[in-house]
């Protein structure tokens, strides 16, 4: 059975060495992150040509994703490193402070003066901390801790309901992009977007860097959800950040919401990765709790396109068993997910010619006991079409472009062959695409399969025709 819901993997120290790093290609490690709030250029760059080569050599198409840093809305450090905050304690977050001690500590984020008032309230450290907002005054905000524990260095802060002005992308990011067009990264994550206009300046900034990266918007700010459609709408794939977004609305409010992203998303034809603690036990056990397990297979009888690992491959003990988790998880989820064609797929209207064809292929396999479809694409858009419609049967992208194949790899159901026909004539070309099929037993003698191409071909954006044929038949004439 071919697992439909990718899996995005996060690198880290835990998966520096080529070995570990194979084995989770080997597992069924989709798309890679890249997370550019650790290392450098150079070691990112190193990374992405491991992981390119060690794909290679096993015939695998596996996607990069580039994730930003954004801005750095954090406390500053400690004297002796951390401190221990009680309910009822008076503490002030001052940004001029360079060593903070049991009464105060500095702001890497300076604006916060600017960002608040009498009657905020400020969380610390994801939530773990909260502190209710009395006064600001000059360089000072005097607050009350309302929830108390441990508070070390560097901690994040977030404004309960959001707030904070912090723009989504740095002077650190804008160089990160230019690094990401550089080994030429097949997504490029902007973290707290807030509007379009975020997602739009990033693009503008990669496609200037010479970069064709899709842009994923993570949704992780209260604004964001204020502004979710024009978000989803300006970008190609956005990401359920759920930390963040968690503490800014509340963990309770998270999951109608996660749902909510995937359904927009997909509706808007849209890619959608859900992350953030997905197996995070299994930081440290090689088994995940069932929680974890029941958490992942909700996400995917959802409709996300892909999981996501973080921390668990990145730095925990057990990146391989991790991805081997999350694979069975998947899997089993999946057989429990009915084909579906919804009433607003059969309402809408269609403006280009390929996005006809790509429904009508999609429906006509749900009907017609189709084992599989081959899209023959240039940019990719057909198969991602395709794949926003719940059927079982697998779509195979037969594309002689390596960027496209490497693009598809985070769409549901999708799965990308490097295909490169002898012929542009159609019938033989269709033809060698059956034999490929074949040879690489996705159908037998006797299956339909359904086909899509464009004329003329090789033409990008051109899909206009769909074949059903019987495999075998061909070969008789």
């Amino acid at each position: 059975m071919l697992r439909r819901t990718k899996i995005v993997a996060t690198l880290g120290p835990a998966c520096s060495d080529p070995k570990i790093l194979d084995q989770m290609i080997e597992g069924g490690v989709d798309v890679v992150r890249l997370n550019f709030s650790h290392g450098t250029p150079e070691e990112h760059q190193q990374r992405c040509e491991l992981v390119r080569s060690l794909a290679k050599t096993r015939g695998r198409a596996v996607g990069v994703l580039v994730d930003l840093q954004g801005p750095k809305i954090r406390i500053g450090k400690f004297k002796d490193g951390k401190i221990t905050l009680n309910p009822g304690d008076q503490f002030i977050l001052d940004a001029t402070c360079e060593l903070g001690d049991q009464t105060r500590v500095g702001l890497d984020y300076k604006e916060l003066i600017n960002d608040v008032a009498r009657g905020a309230t400020l969380l610390l450290d994801d939530g773990r901390i909260e502190m209710w907002v009395e006064e600001v005054h000059d360089h000072e905000v005097f607050c009350k801790v309302v929830q108390g524990g441990v508070l070390s260095n560097n901690k994040g802060i977030n404004r309960k309901g959001g707030g904070l002005s912090a723009a989504a992308l740095t002077e650190k990011d804008k160089e990160d992009i230019k690094t990401a067009a550089m080994i030429k990264a097949d997504y490029l994550a902007i973290s707290f977007p807030r509007s379009a206009a975020d997602v739009e300046l990033a693009r503008g900034l990669l496609h200037a860097a010479g970069g064709k990266a899709w842009i994923v918007a993570k949704i992780e700010r209260a604004e964001a959800i204020e502004a979710l459609e024009e978000i989803v709408n300006a970008s190609d794939a956005i990401m359920v950040a759920r930390g963040d977004l968690g503490v800014e609305v509340g963990d309770a409010a998270v999951p109608a919401l996660q749902k909510r992203m995937i359904r927009i998303a997909r509706e808007q034809n849209k890619v959608v990765i859900t992350a953030t603690q997905m197996m995070e036990s299994m930081i440290s056990s090689p088994i995940p709790t069932r929680a974890e397990v029941s958490d992942v297979a909700n996400a995917v009888l959802d409709g996300t396109d892909a999981v996501m690992l973080s921390a668990e491959t990145a730095a925990g003990l057990y990146p391989v068993e991790a991805i081997s988790a999350m694979n069975r998880v998947c899997l089993e989820a999946e057989k429990e997910l009915e084909a579906t064609f919804g009433n607003r797929m059969l309402d809408q209207g269609f403006l280009r010619v390929d996005e006809a064809i790509a429904m009508s292929a999609a429906f006509t396999a749900m009907h017609l006991n189709i084992k599989a479809i081959a899209a023959m694409t240039q940019s990719g858009s057909t198969a991602l079409w395709m794949s926003r419609i719940s059927t079982h049967v697998p779509i195979y992208a037969l594309t002689p472009e390596t960027e496209t194949r490497r693009k598809v790899t985070l769409f549901r159901g999708v799965y990308p062959v490097n295909f490169r026909p002898s012929t542009n004539e159609r019938d033989q070309l269709l033809s060698e695409a059956e034999d490929e099929l074949r040879r690489r037993g996705a159908v037998r003698n006797g299956d339909l399969i359904l086909l899509t191409i464009g004329e003329p071909i090789g033409k990008p954006g051109g899909t206009n025709t769909m074949k059903i044929v019987r495999v075998g038949e061909h070969k008789k004439a």
